[in-house]
């Protein structure tokens, strides 16, 4: 069965690009040149992921974004306008998982989608048994984090991205192993945003996020996911 995704994007020749490429890899796209056509849209149907762009012509793609967080948590690709970090950061704190500045690549569209869609079904994780840490528990099956069993919001990236550090409890992992573990795919930009998705998962998961015990710093090469954390 093909991959449905839903494409909210007012450029209606970038539009027909997308659904005509993704359409030849398999993947059903549906467009939608409104944010208003479009979360009718995502509300009356079933999607696996939804390519959203941020400029659009009667609701901000960022507020579209926080609306679908609000009871959805759809795997989001975000299109953003070339070299404009701070579109780019808040739409990861508002839930998306992943974006694409414009102009882009198809080749580059179709690899980061699929990566989304992987985390959306489970990605290429191993089942295995609770990964256990202090008060934290780590729920593969149910993609669920918890501290002293109470679920923690997380993203699906943010959630692969968590698990790819706790498989690592005590190596430090750069920036760049940490994107290509998660996202499947060997990229070639150099990408900050893992520094935001970090950032959300300690709000997430520490006790202070400002002083994190948990996922640990190691100025100018990572990150490191303690093996021993504060159980008090």
């Amino acid at each position: 069965m093909s991959d449905r995704v839903l494409m909210i994007e007012d450029d209606e020749q970038l539009a027909e690009m997308v659904v005509e490429y993704l359409g030849t890899m398999g993947i059903d796209v549906k467009p939608k040149p409104t944010a208003r056509e479009g979360l009718a849209a995502l509300k009356a149907n079933q999607f696996d992921a939804l390519i959203l762009d941020i400029m659009l012509p009667d609701i901000d793609g960022l507020e579209v974004c926080r609306r679908v967080r609000e009871s959805s948590d759809i795997p989001i690709l975000m299109l953003t306008a070339r070299g404009d970090a701070s579109d780019r950061i808040v739409g990861l704190e508002l839930g998306a998982d992943d974006y694409l500045p414009k102009p882009f690549n198809p080749r580059e569209l179709l690899a980061r989608l699929r990566a989304i869609l992987r985390r959306g079904r489970g990605g290429k994780l191993e089942r295995t048994a609770i990964l256990r840490f202090g008060r934290l528990e780590i729920d593969r099956d149910s993609r669920t984090a918890r501290i002293d069993g109470e679920p923690r919001a997380l993203t699906g990236y943010q959630f692969d991205l968590l698990c790819v550090l706790a498989e690592n409890a005590g190596r430090v992992l750069s920036r760049d192993t940490l994107m290509n573990k998660v996202r499947g795919e060997e990229l070639e930009a150099f990408d900050r945003s893992i520094d935001v998705h970090i950032s959300r998962i300690r709000l997430a998961i520490e006790d202070d996020a400002k002083h994190p015990r948990r996922v640990l710093t190691i100025r100018g090469t990572g990150y490191l996911f303690a093996k021993k954390q504060d159980e008090t």
